[in-house]
């Protein structure tokens, strides 16, 4: 302050005013470089494009902002007198897997949104434990499971939340008749959101890749079950059908995923079988293969590769680059033929 106050002729007072300009000017600096923005027109170097104008906002997950917690998983009925489930639009994936009877089955995963109601919810099965290995100890909602995989499960790095009828998490519809009225609430389990960051599924993205081939409708047909996915370019998403039917939430509205991967893998026989003696599919998730990415109301071939169970699943296009996926709702197919 003694710096401030001594000299008061116009000399000093000129160079109080540069200090200051100067000063005003390197906190502006300091404050734009924070928020990532550029210092002006004709700027270069990292973090600008070639022309000066300030690159394309970053549109990647994990998000930044640290996971507050883990995802939840939720394994979800999928035969014709389940539907409609309730809660599944509010997941940020939903993987869909081939089980019994050439049957299929849903896993919600919920991380950015806990919708008030999920299900019906069913039991899991062996191959979800190596699905689930990519995030950091998710908690697994389900009704049971086959007895000798218990164990498995109890072993597997993950919060285990089988259904438990005097617990307030789970509750009995009285309108839809067992076993297909079980449905979880997942606020009793997780106190909210634990945000995009605990989303490490290894999908990017931001811009469609360039080429690809215009599709309006996609199928995938399991022995039992059938998935078909038609583009709304009003809604800017694929518009869900099962069975031949169109799928629907429990208000009415279309499930619509932005993105749909169509993700081919082995599918093999796992060392289990239900209750008819079926051998439970074991669709293995480490590896890699091709797949069908769409987006955008076109389709891309992918290459998908995923190393360890530990990992998340990167999917590229044909000259190596990441492919992205469309900002929303992801859904991911397994089909066998990888």
């Amino acid at each position: 302050m003694a710096g401030v106050r001594s000299g008061r002729g116009s000399g000093s007072g000129s160079s109080r005013r540069r200090r200051r300009v100067a000063l005003l000017t390197a906190a502006v600096a300091v404050s734009l470089a924070a928020a990532g923005c550029t210092a002006g027109p004709g700027t270069t170097g990292p973090g600008t494009e070639g022309d000066g104008r300030p690159p394309e906002p970053a549109e990647r997950t994990p998000s930044a902002v640290p996971a507050s917690g883990p995802v939840l998983a939720v394994k979800v009925d999928n035969v014709r007198d389940a539907r409609p489930q309730a809660g599944l639009e509010d997941a940020d994936v939903v993987y869909a897997e081939p089980v019994e009877a050439g049957l299929s089955r849903l896993m919600g995963i919920y991380a950015t949104k806990l919708p008030g109601s999920v299900g019906p919810v069913r039991s899991a099965r062996e191959s979800d434990l190596e699905l689930l290995r990519q995030f950091d100890r998710p908690v697994l909602a389900f009704s049971g499971a086959q007895s000798k995989l218990l164990p498995l499960i109890d072993k597997a790095p993950l919060r285990a939340e089988p259904a438990d009828e005097d617990s307030g998490a789970w509750v009995r519809e009285p309108d839809r008749r067992a076993p297909h009225n079980l449905y979880l609430r997942p606020g009793e389990l997780l106190r909210k959101p634990s945000g995009a960051a605990a989303l490490t599924t290894g999908f990017t993205y931001g811009k469609a890749p360039a080429g690809g081939r215009e599709e309006s409708s996609h199928t995938v047909r399991y022995p039992s079950a059938r998935f078909t996915f038609t583009w709304s370019g009003s809604r800017d998403r694929w518009l869900v059908s099962m069975d031949g039917s169109p799928a629907r939430t429990a208000d009415g509205d279309r499930l619509a995923p932005a993105t749909v991967v169509v993700q081919h893998v082995k599918v093999r026989e796992s060392d289990f079988r239900d209750f008819r003696g079926s051998n439970s599919p074991y669709v293995e998730s480490v590896g890699s293969g091709r797949a069908e990415v769409l987006r955008d109301g076109r389709a891309y071939d992918a290459t998908w590769k995923r190393g360890a169970a530990e990992d998340g699943t990167a999917f590229t296009s044909a000259d190596g680059e990441p492919l992205n996926f469309a900002r929303g709702q992801v859904w991911v197919v397994f089909t066998g033929g990888s």
